[in-house]
């Protein structure tokens, strides 16, 4: 009877679920790992508790039962670590954040960059460029850097930083140019600088070209590839943007594939290949059918799923770049999509669920769930058969039944 009851705890806690620990989940790629979907979903979620932590845009993070929020509170940017179990409070650090002034301010005056949690640390990019390490167990400031808080894009910050062997990554810089930093994690000093392109809104990510680890940034004129530990420039293809529109959506890996989109741009899909000493990169197709607006698609058994610019779902073919099918039905400009094992799931700015089968086929609606009242621009964080919900102010974590 001991034993029976263990497994029944064991099976039901959600903190044995996979963590979420940084911008797009493990492995920066939109996969949702241990999560079981339901025969039957319901029309309402169960809101197991709900608690307000302020206004922003970054994603909640998840690792070992603990979830981590980055969002402004008055005129102060706040971390906050909860208990996943009951969303009580474990500890938080703030500190006086940039007043946001400009286009769409009153919509967005909180953080865009989502927090990454490793190797013990929490690292968050404000939305005014202050970068800061915090002990992740206890929410002590370990090291702080506010150097480039005074040449900002546009829109401000909104890459999410990456941590790698010790080291944390961040683009920082203004609309004309900038510099790709790796700061030591323990300290908070420059490992190595490489100056050149501004920041875009897209986030660092991690590739393997023949076994060789690389770092890939989405600039806001080029897409590089760079050697973590040297910050050497291994290769560089142009990715020029129209109009007012920007580069905004994380590559999307596919083996030694890159796969890029972007609004006014379409989609295209380049190689990574080494001939001899360099590497070359090798445009593989386009389309200019379909591009992105503010979200990244999702890879799922050689297609591509995302949110168009059209604010439409569609479905594309990663190995030929062709359209496999256009949904009719129109849902937002921002929008975040993932591969949760059976199904896709995407949560749009209007606040709807969007679950649907992964089917080059045709558009196969499984269930349409209105998660909150107020828009979301965060990611819906699966965390066993529960839900992370980051709404306007508010956190929620809903059950799945």
């Amino acid at each position: 009877m001991a034993m029976a009851g263990f497994m029944v705890l064991v099976m039901s806690a959600p903190v044995l679920a996979q963590d979420w620990p940084q911008w797009r989940g493990v492995d920066r790629d939109g996969k949702v790992l241990g999560f079981d979907a339901p025969k039957s979903w319901p029309s309402v979620l169960t809101r197991k508790w709900e608690v307000n932590v302020g206004l922003g845009d970054a994603s909640p993070v998840v690792v070992g039962g603990k979830v981590y929020t980055f969002t402004r509170q008055g005129d102060n940017e706040v971390i906050v670590c909860f208990e996943g179990e009951n969303g009580k409070e474990v500890w938080r650090y703030q500190y006086p954040a940039l007043a946001i002034t400009g286009p769409a301010s009153s919509l967005h005056p909180g953080p865009r960059s989502t927090p990454v949690v490793g190797e013990g640390k929490i690292v968050a990019l404000g939305v005014g460029g202050a970068l800061c390490c915090l002990d992740a167990s206890d929410g002590k400031l370990i090291w702080k850097n506010e150097e480039y808080t005074k040449d900002l894009p546009p829109f401000f910050t909104s890459l999410s930083p990456l941590i790698y062997n010790g080291l944390c990554f961040v683009h920082l810089g203004g609309k004309e140019k900038g510099e790709l930093i790796a700061f030591d994690l323990l300290t908070g000093k420059p490992r190595w600088q490489s100056a050149g392109d501004a920041p875009s809104y897209a986030s660092l990510t991690m590739m393997n070209v023949q076994g060789v680890k690389q770092l890939v940034d989405l600039t806001a004129k080029n897409l590089v590839g760079i050697n973590p530990e040297s910050g050497k420039i291994l290769w560089q293809f142009p990715v020029p943007t129209e109009f007012r529109f920007y580069n905004s959506a994380t590559p999307v890996i596919n083996g030694e594939t890159l796969i890029i989109t972007g609004q006014g741009q379409g989609t295209k899909a380049v190689k990574i290949q080494k001939m001899g000493d360099q590497y070359v990169v090798k445009e593989l197709w386009k389309n200019g059918e379909l591009g992105t607006k503010w979200n990244t698609p999702v890879l799922k058994d050689g297609f591509l799923y995302g949110l168009s610019d059209g604010r439409k779902l569609y479905c594309m073919n990663a190995t030929t770049g062709l359209t496999a099918w256009i949904d009719t039905r129109l849902h937002s400009d921002f929008g975040t999509i993932v591969d949760s094992g059976s199904l896709i799931i995407a949560l749009a700015q209007t606040s709807n669920l969007v679950v649907f089968k992964p089917d080059e086929k045709g558009y196969s609606e499984v269930a349409l769930i209105k998660v909150a009242e107020s828009p979301i621009y965060s990611y819906p964080i699966f965390w066993g058969n529960h839900l992370l919900i980051k709404d306007k102010e508010s956190l929620s974590m809903m059950e799945i039944k």
